[in-house]
């Protein structure tokens, strides 16, 4: 009987022990395992075995890419205009061991870290860049805090400036030289609208002086040939008719005299102020006249 409660008891011991010694770690974790104290190793996710009662779990780590809100402040910077900044930083430990024995706290370590280096690298920079540079700003402090936090078995992935908030009399004055801005660039723009329209209205009218000149240029050109030929063919009209007085024609004199007659009564009856023309006209002489030109005419056909 006593022999059945020793061997029920021993058996309760050995489970006991098989309990405190079998661990089973999440995906994503790690825990760390100290021997009376100091730190032995670190257990990965799955199944793991440890000495009961001579080794335990020191500290739960999580293993995985964190958040760490990194809470506003206001900074002063270099053209000593106050802002509030607001950033967030983004973690994974890579050493258990380190990040729990190297550093007491760590997220309230490392939200300190990034705090100081913010208004380090901010204090250090005009409003403008702040506004204007915030990619380079989050560069300039990830290079330096994780440089910082490697003892601490940590990467810092990305500290991204969530805001950056100047103070509202500073936000008007920026947002009234914005637009003092975005008006002076359209009168810029109007005022260069206006020259490049008058440039090319005055190029236009240069071209249509100029094929103006050329027209009438030409125009006088072809003028003066035509009175060229006119007085060509006068001439040789003349030559023809002197020839044919000279061989006693009179048909050629009538041809003279009727020429000029036509001409004279065609003037007085373009004029203007001409109204009514009472003259003598001897419709015989005319007559005659254009018959002396049809018989000059019929003499040069032959």
């Amino acid at each position: 009987m006593d022999a059945g409660y020793i061997v029920l008891g021993i058996l309760g011991v050995i489970v006991f022990l098989v309990f405190l010694g079998a661990k089973t770690v999440p995906q994503g974790h790690e825990y760390t395992v100290e021997r009376f104290g100091k730190y032995t190793k670190s257990l990965r996710p799955g199944f793991n075995w440890i000495t009961p009662v001579i080794e335990t779990v020191g500290a739960k780590v999580n293993m995985m890419e964190q958040v760490l809100d990194i809470p506003e402040q206001q900074v002063i910077s270099q053209d000593n205009a106050t802002v509030t900044i607001d950033a967030v930083c983004f973690y994974q430990i890579v050493n258990s061991a380190q990040a729990i024995y190297e550093v007491n706290d760590l997220e309230r370590a490392m939200q300190n870290l990034v705090m100081t280096n913010i208004r380090t690298v901010l204090g250090s920079m005009d409003l403008d860049e702040m506004l204007s540079k915030r990619d380079q700003i989050n560069a300039r402090i990830l290079g330096i805090v994780d440089e910082a936090t490697n003892p601490w078995g940590v990467k810092v992935t990305r500290i991204e400036i969530k805001d950056i908030l100047p103070p509202k009399d500073l936000v008007d004055a920026m947002a009234q030289q914005m637009k003092a801005e975005r008006l002076k660039r359209a009168n810029i723009l109007e005022a260069e609208g206006f020259k490049q329209a008058a440039i090319l209205k005055a190029e236009g009218e240069k071209e249509a002086e100029i094929r103006q000149a050329e027209g009438e240029r030409q125009a006088a050109f072809l003028e003066a040939e035509a009175r060229e030929r006119q007085a060509q063919a006068e001439a040789a009209a003349t030559n023809m008719v002197s020839e044919a007085i000279a061989k006693g024609d009179i048909q050629a004199v009538n041809y003279f005299i009727s020429q000029k007659y036509i001409d004279a009564l065609t003037e007085i009856g373009k004029a203007e102020n001409s109204k009514l023309v009472m003259m003598p006209l001897e419709a015989g002489s005319v007559i005659g006249s254009i018959a002396g030109i049809a018989e000059i005419a019929k003499a040069v056909k032959s």
